[in-house]
């Protein structure tokens, strides 16, 4: 049976925001989160949903906010399906990719950590190699001789700004101080390490390879609370360890395969990287919701229930 798929929804809701994959509702004192089907890539949101995409990141999401609770507290207050208001619970299509939280002010960075070089890190590390050895990244001092996928000697904190569209910029430590300030900055730092090691624990256990993630955080009442998403295939790069092979780009459990499908257009000068994106054929459409269902599969030790 194929999955329903929800590209939208429509609920009667003030709407605070559409994002590229989740669409907010304001419920007063709290949010309503809804993840939807919605696939972006090279920052633009394509036609064709994926499969469970949606209810994958929100169930995966709250397995991690439950098991990282006692490192760091998050803004959710229930999970998926549970005291939600009547109009969603009488969505089946909204099953298991809702989930209500508490409103916070979200602190504008990315807070993103980075244990192996991969992607585009990879790229920038190469670009700053000097001939003397000498690797300056992120305003950190990294060995000189890294290969593709290595693991780093630990886990690094490498920030970015929040762009609403575009890019965002990778900014130093000292820079994110200067606008959230030198505690707060140090607090976010080590939270977002602390949750990323967490979790390379769980997912070692489990054959995975947490290579690279990303973190929001939001205050509220002077508390710092880990909000959005954690450690999904949309904000990580997971890799199977039983696979892994550093020297080489590694298959991930993510929309790399959507990404490299789009490249190849690009690079034959089928599609210019800009809106509107092209329809995914049917195999690329199944193949990336398979990837993120056996991402939940082996982070959880469960099936996805079908939806």
């Amino acid at each position: 049976m194929t999955a329903r798929t929800v590209s939208t929804t429509d609920l009667p809701f003030p709407v605070v925001t559409r994002g590229k994959v989740r669409d907010v509702y304001d419920l007063g004192d709290r949010l309503l989160l809804v993840a939807s089907d919605r696939i972006s890539a090279f920052d633009v949101i394509l036609p064709s949903p994926i499969p469970d995409k949606g209810r994958v990141l929100t169930q995966i999401s709250q397995f991690w906010f439950d098991l990282t609770a006692p490192l760091c507290p998050n803004q959710t207050l229930s999970g998926p399906d549970a005291e939600f208001p009547e109009e969603v619970k009488d969505r089946e299509e909204l099953h298991g990719r809702a989930v209500v939280v508490k409103k916070t002010q979200p602190f504008p960075v990315e807070c993103v950590v980075r244990g192996y070089l991969s992607g585009s890190a990879w790229a920038a590390y190469r670009q700053a190699a000097s001939a003397n050895g000498i690797v300056e990244l992120w305003g950190l001092r990294l060995p000189a001789g890294l290969r593709d996928s290595d693991r780093l000697p630990e886990p690094v904190f490498t920030p970015t700004t929040k762009a609403h569209s575009g890019h965002d910029e990778s900014i130093t430590f000292e820079e994110m101080a200067g606008t959230v300030g030198n505690e707060t900055a140090g607090l976010l730092r080590d939270r977002a390490l602390a949750v990323y090691e967490a979790g390379c624990r769980h997912a070692e256990s489990r054959g995975l390879i947490v290579a690279d993630t990303k973190f929001e955080f939001g205050e509220r009442d002077g508390e710092i609370l880990l909000i959005d998403e954690a450690l999904t295939p949309d904000s990580s790069r997971f890799w199977d360890a039983r696979t892994y092979e550093p020297g080489r780009p590694q298959p991930s459990f993510d929309k790399q395969f959507v990404r490299d499908w789009l490249q190849d257009l690009a690079d034959r000068e089928e599609w210019n990287k800009e809106s509107p994106g092209p329809e995914l054929p049917e195999e690329i459409v199944r193949g990336t919701s398979e990837r993120y269902r056996e991402a939940y599969r082996r982070i959880t030790g469960r099936e996805l229930e079908a939806g």
